[in-house]
């Protein structure tokens, strides 16, 4: 099949990055990537033998030249400042020197140019509040996964749902979805497992789809399970367990919707994959050493079943199908599992209490079951 129309500059770079990565496996990304072995070989030796302009038609000439003038570098400064207006000096800087073309400049250099230019708020230092910062120490270890806020298009809203590798930030999915439903965010995890495969935990807040009145198991979040992903949800009104997709979140605001106007949704994905692919692959990210997150990332060694496994019991379980309103009956009583588990087979084990049992849906322990307490 050939590459996404939408989008095939960002599809090709995000390939080879991961391709030229140790130990890639590169047919089963040509799979993942929904290309023919021939077509991934091609377009990694024209990467490898002239980089990313092997990669389309379009002119990389520099951007500067050393006979330029010192106004000239500060024009490009103030240029890619006013394309990325939430970029501070290091970033650009950084950039600037992987373009090459510029003499090497300083970030405080670029900072001041900035200022000169009128391109810093005074106060914008003093409104910044950096997160406390904790790290998974490879990638798929942990997803974070949230809505951001919604915003009307000319017809209907956008609600941005986004994917965050927690190890190395990198932007999994920004997708302009047109509800919050757990069918719209099934389907788009579904895309993302096909290609980046299973990662071993997600993490989301405590709203729907993946949470419904403080209680964690919703249809979506059984699904995962079933599929050997749990999901964990950050405390209520503590913001900073997810703080590197809150912290995307402002840069996504920034780079891809302030100011803009969009007709429809497509148009929103159209702007989401362009500031997707500069994320990922172009924008230097302090925490990582200004490295890129594409630099860091690699695909799921766990390939995503599209049949889902089978649910398997040990001979000594006490095996019970949940019920409609979302109860099991154990000895004539009913007790409550929950809603989202409706139909499904769960099974219950004995505790050193002989009143208390563990309750499991496949190899993930649910609950303590109390049977001096059934339902009324």
């Amino acid at each position: 099949m050939p590459w996404r129309t939408c989008s095939v500059m960002s599809e090709r770079a995000e390939f080879v990055r991961f391709a030229t990565q140790e130990g890639a496996n590169m047919r089963a990304l040509c799979r993942r990537y929904q290309i023919s072995p021939t077509t991934g070989y091609k377009w990694l030796a024209r990467y490898r033998a002239v980089g990313e302009t092997g990669l389309d038609n379009r002119s990389r000439r520099p951007l500067t030249s050393p006979r330029r003038t010192t106004a000239a570098v500060e024009a490009q400064v103030v240029a890619l400042r006013d394309q990325h207006p939430a970029w501070g000096g290091r970033k650009l800087c950084t950039v600037l020197a992987a373009r090459g073309g510029a003499p090497p400049l300083a970030a405080s250099t670029v900072t001041a140019i900035l200022h000169r230019h009128d391109r810093i708020d005074p106060a914008e230092g003093a409104k910044h509040t950096a997160w406390q910062r904790f790290e998974q120490p490879a990638p798929n270890d942990l997803w974070q996964m949230d809505f951001k806020g919604h915003f009307p298009v000319a017809r209907g809203r956008c609600h941005p749902l986004t994917v965050l590798d927690d190890h190395s930030r990198f932007a999994l999915a920004v997708v302009a979805c047109p509800d919050e439903g757990g069918m719209t965010v099934r389907a788009h995890l579904t895309a993302l497992f096909r290609r980046y495969g299973l990662p071993s935990r997600l993490l989301a807040d405590n709203g729907p789809p993946w949470s419904s009145s403080g209680v964690p198991w919703t249809p979506l979040t059984v699904w995962l399970l079933r599929l050997g992903v749990p999901v964990s949800h950050g405390r209520p009104g503590h913001p900073q367990t997810q703080g590197k997709d809150e912290r995307f979140h402002r840069t996504l605001t920034i780079e891809a919707i302030t100011g803009r106007t969009f007709p429809d949704l497509t148009a929103a994905q159209r702007q989401f994959d362009a500031f997707r692919t500069t994320y990922n692959l172009v924008r230097p990210h302090e925490s990582l050493a200004m490295a890129t997150p594409g630099t860091r990332y690699q695909p799921s060694p766990r390939p995503f079943p599209e049949s889902l496994p089978p649910l398997e019991y040990g001979p000594s379980d006490l095996v019970r199908k949940v019920q409609n309103k979302g109860v099991i009956w154990v000895q004539g009583k009913p007790y409550r599992i929950g809603n989202a588990f409706q139909g499904e087979p769960v099974a219950l084990r004995p505790t050193t209490d002989e009143w208390i049992w563990e309750v499991f849906y496949g190899h993930h322990r649910l609950m303590n079951l109390d049977l001096t307490q059934p339902e009324e």
